[in-house]
């Protein structure tokens, strides 16, 4: 079964099960609030994180979108502030506005609802003590840390060949009707073999990942358990849990990675929009939930279990500036991934269960990393076997659902796709795809503004079989 076909999982399933009203209701505040939230967040993205236009922003990024918003979203008037670098959405005249605030590294963080924007909320930033990469001696450096000599074409008739499937994968049509695509690439053997942009995005142009941001996340907690801070045997230290006698304090790290922690969710591939648009903490209530399955006996893809181990993860590294830096000075700048913002809420939680804007020779550097079991121009960064690890089917898990099984914050692909045994991808909504196959040394790296919920998805698996059939090509 191709991945169009897929049913579950990377926030698409849950599209058509919106937290707004039907649509021939009258929009609740609320939904007003959600809605403009979700405007402040993607045009505050979008412009200081991207540095994207007002328009550009409104042509991808808020266009096709979750059925619900789109009525909404439109009428809904943005100020841009560009010298404060924050963006302010108004929805009642008796509330204050929507506002996302950006700051160097993190991006933007949403004010909560209701809070006045020049009140006593300053969303956390960076600390003014991390050494942070000046970008264009980073770009210089030779590829995969820089982006000196990092394309290496293939004899000529065989790039020919290469260059025209990733131009089928711009088409809109190709590989599924109206799917768009803003970035293509390929890496065999360490280099750059293939990429293509669509007008308006280059290397250094970054977009949303979703929930490939997921995988982000698991690497961020493979470094941390080769350092010793993470055990995965433990229970994850969520600080919610720890009174004596909590059932929740059974979860441990695997439970959370394999998306088996047994915590409610309303339904599988969970919406968590009150954290990603409505300004709520990550810590407000999902520790909170209840469990409702003895952890690591059910397998449901959910974003609540990812949004949980990396608040373990800054529990165990102090909750401070240290752990804010975490993801930068240990993973990220050390694998040349410069170009990579992780969003915060306003009080400093990453949320790596999607919101990560990053370009996709950044998100190949990450596939590079994963080819070389964790091990990067000569220095471990992740646990030796990590790469399995991520890649091996989750133990809860009932079956390969529609042919594409599930490891820890990874999609597992092989033959049923007519793929290589052992290839894995990391996958997020609207079509993000960084896919791994390490049987053939290749990285394939996808991104675009697919419709949510109606129209094709692009078929990553079709698209992957015609990259591979060109490399395979003697």
């Amino acid at each position: 079964m191709i991945i169009r076909n897929l049913t579950i999982g990377i926030c698409v399933a849950a599209a058509a099960m919106t937290p707004l009203h039907a649509q021939n209701e009258e929009p609740s505040p609320r939904d007003l609030a959600i809605a403009a939230g979700y405007k402040a967040a993607f045009l505050c993205s979008g412009i200081f994180n991207a540095g994207q236009s007002e328009a550009e922003v409104a042509a991808d990024d808020l266009t096709r979108i979750y059925s619900a918003y789109r009525p909404l979203i439109g009428d809904l008037p943005a100020e841009i502030d560009r010298e404060r670098q924050r963006v302010s959405v108004r929805f009642a005249d008796n509330m204050p506005p929507r506002v996302a605030q950006w700051r160097p590294q993190l991006g933007c963080a949403q004010l909560p609802t209701g809070a006045d924007p020049d009140g006593a909320i300053q969303p956390v930033a960076l600390g003014a003590d991390v050494d942070v990469p000046e970008l264009v001696a980073s770009d210089a450096r030779a590829w995969p840390q820089g982006d000196a000599d990092a394309v290496r074409a293939l004899p000529e008739g065989r790039q020919a060949e290469l260059d025209g499937v990733l131009a089928s994968a711009l088409d809109r049509a190709t590989y599924g009707a109206g799917t768009e695509t803003t970035a293509v690439l390929v890496v065999q053997d360490g280099h750059i073999v293939g990429e293509q942009y669509r007008t308006g995005y280059n290397m250094h142009r970054p977009q949303r990942t979703w929930s490939v941001a997921k995988s982000i996340a698991a690497t961020v907690i493979g470094r941390a358990v080769y350092q010793d801070i993470v055990d995965l045997d433990e229970p994850a230290p969520v600080p919610a849990w720890q009174t004596p006698g909590d059932p929740r304090a059974a979860i441990n790290w695997h439970h959370l990675l394999h998306m088996s922690s047994g915590l409610w969710s309303p339904f599988a591939g969970n919406r968590t929009d009150n954290v990603y648009f409505g300004g709520q903490l990550v810590t407000d209530s999902i520790p909170a939930l209840p469990l409702e399955a003895v952890p690591g006996t059910r397998w449901r893809y959910a974003n609540n279990d990812t949004l949980l181990a990396v608040r373990a993860l800054r529990f165990a590294l102090g909750d401070g500036e240290q752990a804010l830096a975490y993801p930068f000075t240990e993973l990220l700048w050390r694998i040349g991934m410069t170009r990579t913002t992780p969003e915060t809420d306003w009080q400093g939680n990453f949320i790596l269960s999607s919101q990560v804007w990053t370009t996709a020779r950044d998100l190949a550097r990450m596939g590079l990393l994963y080819l070389n079991d964790g091990m990067w121009q000569g220095d471990r960064l992740l646990p030796e076997g990590w790469s399995a690890y991520v890649a091996t089917p989750a133990p809860d898990q009932p079956q390969r659902i529609g042919g594409v099984g599930y490891g820890a914050q990874f999609w597992l692909f092989g033959p049923e796709q007519g793929l290589p045994e052992g290839t894995y991808a990391a996958m997020g909504n609207r079509g993000q795809y960084v896919v791994i196959v390490p049987a053939r040394k290749v990285v394939i790296v996808r991104r675009g503004f697919d419709a949510v919920g109606d129209g094709e998805r692009f078929d990553i698996a079709q698209f992957s079989r015609d990259i591979l059939a060109v490399l395979d090509a003697r």
